[in-house]
């Protein structure tokens, strides 16, 4: 599942803890110029932030904490972890995308290790 996306928006579906499936807005960070802004000079984000290929994310001069989730090629999720700001994250060495959101909202979708989603772009 490899796919190859182009910045913009969409939609992201989190099969997850066996409930119902969550759905969010999703802005897609496909291009070296989208990734390397990602998330800077804002103050909180609309959903998520999709950012492809990435396999490592850093936090220097963002204005808040957040969830970040690195998933596989087949978008499973391999790990979360919450980043607060002016850190830099290891690379994941299978992660092929990286998403991001505020700190704390991953959980609320049952975003885990394992956890699979799919990603529809507009």
């Amino acid at each position: 599942m490899g796919r190859r996306w182009r910045d913009g928006r969409g939609e992201l579906t989190v099969h997850g803890d066996g409930a119902a499936p969550v759905t969010v807005p999703l802005e897609l960070a496909t291009s070296y110029r989208a990734r390397t802004r990602g998330l800077l000079g804002r103050d909180t984000v609309d959903g998520a932030i999709l950012l492809s290929p990435a396999n490592s994310v850093h936090t220097f001069r963002m204005r808040f904490p957040i969830d970040v989730a690195y998933l596989d090629r087949d978008l499973t999720v391999l790990a979360v972890r919450t980043m607060p700001p002016n850190r830099l994250g290891l690379p994941r060495l299978r992660s092929r995308h990286v998403l991001e959101t505020d700190a704390g909202v991953m959980a609320g979708w049952g975003l885990r290790a394992g956890v699979r989603v799919v990603v529809e772009a507009e």
